[in-house]
């Protein structure tokens, strides 16, 4: 299977060209079953040919397949090549399995839809590029899916692109899908400047090549390590909505529920994670390239926890939650524990996944409403959901032995014992993001299933739980959020019980990535089992206040509580509600100043150049209508001009 690794991106193809080009002759169950079967073959192939690689001994698990020179250029030669390693295993198997999952609970979700045939086209091809983006044996061909995905997510932000303005977001869908698409063309334009710089350097884009390039490059290179690694991981914050570039996620919460799923859990934004970690023979090469990336992920993911407290609408929730989380994969590279970074993305894959899905449920059995202050109590007339969605809380709030406990530490840990000056700085603001984390998921969890139910009697009437297409789907992905951390077990767990180092996906991960320090290896050697256990404790607590001060300030019957606070907390509040203001100030600075020269440029063309331009035309205009007064066609006319021009010339050289 491993020769064969090229059908993986391409089986979802099949599903674009037939739904493109039939899927309106056909109903939504073929379509949708059609789509999602050919997801399913990209899951199984995936799953034979890491089956394959892990018979390899460990440090020969890396397959390459080359299809074709692409670009012949001079002393750099691109192939159309994708190759395979434990690092692509872990994404393929996560990409193609829950996403598998999102397009089996579309059906159901897209049912009542006009133009579902669209809608899962759009989601094979999202599907085929970001499985073309890890699968990719070079940059050019990871550029390819990188752009792929962009474009995919502008199509499916702006699905419903006939739909009038929002009020609540200040967007239409299609502006969403737009700001989306010209955010991360600025972050990709950096990216590619990155890639023609190592190619340019190192005379190849290969992944394997850069590592060996980048361990043996000249002391002299070190400031182009840094500055192409900063350039990436700007390519990294546009596609992973990090700090700056992270405006337009929230605003894509305008698609389809599943679309967020799809992009919040498997694809986008997970592929600057992803690069940083491919990248991680660079990142390893140049420290100061690495603080930036844990700086700003670590800020990011207490800046979106923040704003995630005042969020009123449940998609809008998970959306700063996955901005926030991400910014906790990008701190796990930045302090050089890539495998805790990955762990989390795949740990993160199952219970953000599940959260958007569920917040469909909700938003489905609701009849599309989303602001959470018009819910409550639905437990009851939504058990699978409550039941699933609880799972999901539980793990994203880091408490164990749930999934997001055990990655959550890792990172965590790997911060606290990083040879970088800002690890203890990152440690401390990723320790304070999950105890927000805690507050506002289960403020979330309060709002929408506990109490008394705050929406009409016509919403309650028809309240009654999703289909099956809809809900198998959860509790598959209930099942992953409570035990796919399981393959992570810390050394300092697992010790304690005598098992020794069981942490598989370490194990299993390690051959691919360039680690630094992190949550393995000479750290421990240097910070003892109490100290890890303790900060462990010390996460746990900080959750589990987030989590009591939730339940406590959000249970029935205390309704006014929140209110009170927020007017005691006053302009923070005010802050956080109006997100910072980020999004005006982006519009004051950037914005409107752009539209002002834009408006300059267009008189400037329209008064200088088009006045030359007009100006020129009337000259030749009226000097051709002069001249055709003389010019009448008529012998007699130009012979007497003739000798009137004779006789001017005579006088002329007379009175001389």
């Amino acid at each position: 299977m491993l020769d064969l690794i090229w059908l993986i991106p391409l089986v979802p193809l099949i599903g674009v060209a037939v739904n493109g080009l039939f899927g309106r002759r056909m109903g939504v169950k073929a379509v949708g079953t059609l789509a999602s079967l050919t997801v399913l073959v990209s899951f199984v192939a995936s799953a034979l040919a890491v089956l394959e690689l892990s018979h390899l001994p460990a440090e020969a698990r890396y397959h390459a397949v080359n299809l074709g020179t692409w670009m012949p250029l001079p002393g750099l030669d691109v192939s159309w090549g994708f190759s395979i390693d434990p690092l692509s295993s872990v994404m393929i198997l996560v990409v193609a399995g829950v996403g598998f999952l999102i397009h089996v609970y579309s059906i159901g979700y897209m049912g009542k839809e006009p133009d579902y045939a669209r809608f899962f086209t759009y989601m094979n091809l999202f599907m085929a590029m970001m499985l073309t983006l890890v699968l990719g044996d070079n940059m050019l061909v990871m550029f390819v899916g990188w752009e792929g995905v962009g474009l995919c997510s502008y199509l499916l932000i702006g699905f419903f692109y006939d739909r009038p303005f929002d009020e609540r977001t200040g967007l239409s869908c299609a502006d969403a899908g737009r700001k989306a698409f010209i955010t991360n063309r600025i972050g990709d334009f950096a990216f590619l400047i990155g890639v023609l710089y190592l190619a340019l350097n190192f005379g190849t884009v290969t992944f394997r090549e850069i590592s060996e390039a980048v361990a043996h490059a000249p002391a002299g290179s070190h400031a182009l390590l840094v500055g192409v690694g900063i350039l990436l991981f700007i390519g990294a914050a546009g596609k992973s909505a990090q700090i700056p570039l992270y405006v337009w996620l929230p605003d894509a919460m305008a698609g389809p529920t599943p679309v967020s799923a799809l992009i919040h859990a498997a694809t986008m934004v997970t592929a600057g994670v992803y690069m940083v970690a491919r990248m991680s023979a660079l990142y390893s090469n140049a420290p100061e390239a690495m603080a930036v990336v844990a700086g700003i992920g670590a800020l990011t993911a207490i800046f979106a926890a923040l704003m995630g407290i005042t969020a009123t609408d449940i998609k809008k929730v998970l959306a700063y939650s996955t901005v926030s989380q991400l910014g906790y994969m990008f701190a796990a590279c930045g302090v050089g524990a890539y495998v805790a970074g990955i762990f989390h993305l795949m740990t993160h894959a199952f219970f953000k996944a599940l959260l958007f899905l569920g917040a469909g449920s909700v938003i489905h059995a609701m009849h599309h409403e989303q602001d959470i202050r018009n819910m409550g109590g639905l437990r009851k007339y939504l058990p699978v959901t409550f039941t699933t969605f609880l799972v999901a809380t539980i793990a994203i709030a880091g408490i164990p032995p749930f999934a997001g406990f055990f990655s959550k530490d890792e990172i965590l840990w790997g911060a606290w014992s990083s040879s970088l000056a800002v690890g203890k700085i990152v440690w401390a603001l990723l320790a304070l993001a999950a105890g927000i984390t805690a507050f506002y998921m289960f403020r979330l969890l309060r709002m929408v299933f506990h109490g008394e139910f705050r929406g009409t009697h016509e919403q309650e009437h028809h309240l009654h739980e999703s289909p099956s297409t809809m809900t198998v789907p959860l509790m598959i992905l209930a099942v992953l959020a409570a035990v796919g951390g399981l393959v992570g077990i810390p050394a300092v767990l697992s010790g304690l019980v005598g098992a020794g180092d069981v942490n598989l996906f370490h194990h299993w991960l390690a051959p691919a990535i360039h680690e630094v320090g992190g949550a393995h290896g000479a750290a421990e050697v240097h910070h003892g089992a109490s100290l890890e256990l303790g900060l462990m404790a010390l996460a746990i607590a900080i959750a589990g206040a987030g989590i009591g001060l939730a339940w406590s300030l959000y249970a029935p019957g205390r309704e006014a509580a929140p209110a009170r606070l927020a007017e005691n907390l006053g302009a923070l509040y005010r802050l956080s509600r109006n997100l910072f203001w980020v999004d005006e100030l982006y519009d004051a600075v950037i914005l409107r100043p752009f539209y002002r020269l834009s408006r300059w440029f267009g008189a400037f063309d329209r008064w200088i150049v088009d006045g030359v331009v007009n100006l020129t035309g009337i000259v030749a205009d009226v000097s051709g209508q002069l001249l055709k007064l003389f010019q009448t066609g008529y012998v007699r006319n130009y012979a007497l001009l003739f000798f009137l021009g004779v006789v001017v010339i005579l006088w002329y050289l007379a009175t001389v």
